[in-house]
């Protein structure tokens, strides 16, 4: 199958509704081709029957209208059926004797050249098709008699009609039989995909109340499901909480962990500045100094990463405009002197797929990274397009050099290794992009600095 092919029924392939349809739609044409030649046969059965009692009926009455009379047959000049006396008839009658010789036939077969031969061997009769010098057909009736009005005889009484007669009748029977197939094949369908449909009315309602767990309205799914779907629904609503215990004693440790680790900080800092006093020892100190930062700094990173990680099934939205006043505000207090001015491009009611916690502190670190390094602008752009949700964060500083960017952008490299003064900051922010699934570019922005531009999936 060409590649053209595969994206027009890749589609069709992502909704169980349609495979079901499709599937139940093949197995009904299937049907209704196979009970078109039974109907067909059926049909033609039944035909075939009424043209013998027809044909039977018309040896009958040539029975009784011949006599025999001193071992010779005689007809009357006029039979009682009348359409073995009309030449334009195509109902044919013949009488043949004992050793196959025609002693009699019909006005109406006067003008047929039917080479037919019965064969008289006591089987009483029979019904069957022949073929003429033309190449038409005829249905044959051929009964054999022993006695007539009571005398010894021998004849086999013989009657034709042309197939073509019941053409006609076959032919209108086959146009009705597709049409009503066809009808019952179209009211089928529709009573399948009604069905179909009310039958996913469950499966729209759990996904409904999916999209509510999702958007934190709700804590767990409701038991108010088919017996079919209860087990699944109980399996998530065990992930969920289980998801949920999870993510509190993880907050709980972390809450622990950075309590535990303040009181120890504080006397080295303490310890460190008593150290600095002493003017023999200032060197030391500001080693000492220079490492309790770098520990907090690294503890406060891992902390970041470990908290801000995104949860498994719910998923988050949050109104990117408030969120940026918000850090602007504060921005703008600490870099008062630079009179930074940001421009924005979005609108105003842009919902960003992540946690409040995370997109702030990924966007505040691109921030106070533009606002510490750009000349006078820093421009905030975001947009949905493709199933994807793009941000972009600009400035007019020196920029990235190209040859460092890569370094920078690989997983694992710390720009506060490579760059003195960037911190930790974009470390952070490449770890909670990757825990969304997303991607971090960094490019050239027209405003003359660097270009931090996030994409990730929307669901």
């Amino acid at each position: 199958m060409s590649f053209r092919w595969r994206r027009f029924f890749r589609p069709l392939g992502s909704s169980l509704r349609i495979r079901l349809m499709l599937g139940a739609a093949g197995m009904a044409v299937l049907f209704m081709l196979a009970l078109l030649p039974a109907l067909r046969g059926a049909f033609v059965i039944a035909l075939e029957q009424s043209i013998e009692q027809r044909l039977a009926a018309d040896a009958s009455a040539l029975i009784a209208a011949a006599r025999v009379d001193n071992g010779h047959l005689e007809m009357p000049d006029k039979l009682p059926d009348e359409e073995f006396d009309n030449l334009e008839a195509s109902q044919l009658g013949y009488i043949y004797d004992g050793e196959g010789t025609l002693v009699w036939q019909s006005r109406s077969s006067r003008d047929e050249r039917l080479d037919y031969h019965p064969r008289y061997d006591g089987q009483g009769h029979e019904f069957q098709q022949v073929v003429d010098a033309r190449g038409r057909e005829f249905f044959v009736y051929d009964v054999e008699i022993d006695l007539l009005r009571g005398k010894k005889a021998a004849y086999s009484i013989v009657t034709m009609q042309p197939l073509s007669d019941y053409q006609a009748m076959y032919d209108g029977f086959l146009r009705q039989l597709y049409f009503w197939l066809g009808g019952a094949l179209l009211v089928l369908l529709g009573l399948l995909w009604f069905g179909l449909t009310w039958g996913f009315r469950s499966l729209r309602r759990l996904s409904a109340e999916l999209d509510e767990v999702e958007a934190g309205s709700r804590d767990s799914l409701s038991d108010e499901h088919p017996r079919e779907l209860l087990r699944l629904t109980k399996s998530l609503n065990r992930l969920l909480d289980g998801e949920r215990r999870q993510r509190e004693r993880y907050r709980n440790s972390l809450d622990d962990l950075a309590h535990s680790l303040k009181t120890p900080l504080s006397v080295l800092q303490g310890v460190s500045e008593n150290i600095a006093a002493r003017p023999g020892d200032r060197e030391q100190a500001r080693v000492l100094q220079g490492q309790i930062e770098r520990m907090s700094q690294q503890i406060g990173y891992q902390l970041q990463r470990a908290s801000l990680r995104k949860s498994g099934l719910v998923r988050h939205r949050i109104q990117l405009a408030p969120l940026l006043d918000t850090l602007c505000d504060a921005l703008d207090k600490v870099y008062r002197d630079k009179r930074v001015r940001v421009t924005r491009d979005f609108d105003s009611a842009l919902m960003i797929p992540m946690e409040q916690g995370a997109l702030l502190e990924m966007l505040g670190n691109l921030l106070e990274n533009a606002f510490r390094l750009c000349l006078a602008e820093i421009r905030v752009s975001a947009r949905v397009q493709d199933g994807n949700c793009e941000l972009r964060v600009e400035d007019d500083g020196p920029g990235v050099p190209v040859g460092q960017r890569e370094r920078i952008l690989k997983r694992g490299e710390r720009l506060d290794a490579q760059h003195p003064g960037q911190g930790i900051g974009t470390a952070v922010v490449k770890d909670i992009i990757e825990s969304y699934d997303g991607e971090l570019f960094l490019e050239d922005s027209p405003l003359g600095g660097a270009e931090f531009r996030i994409r990730f999936p929307l669901l």
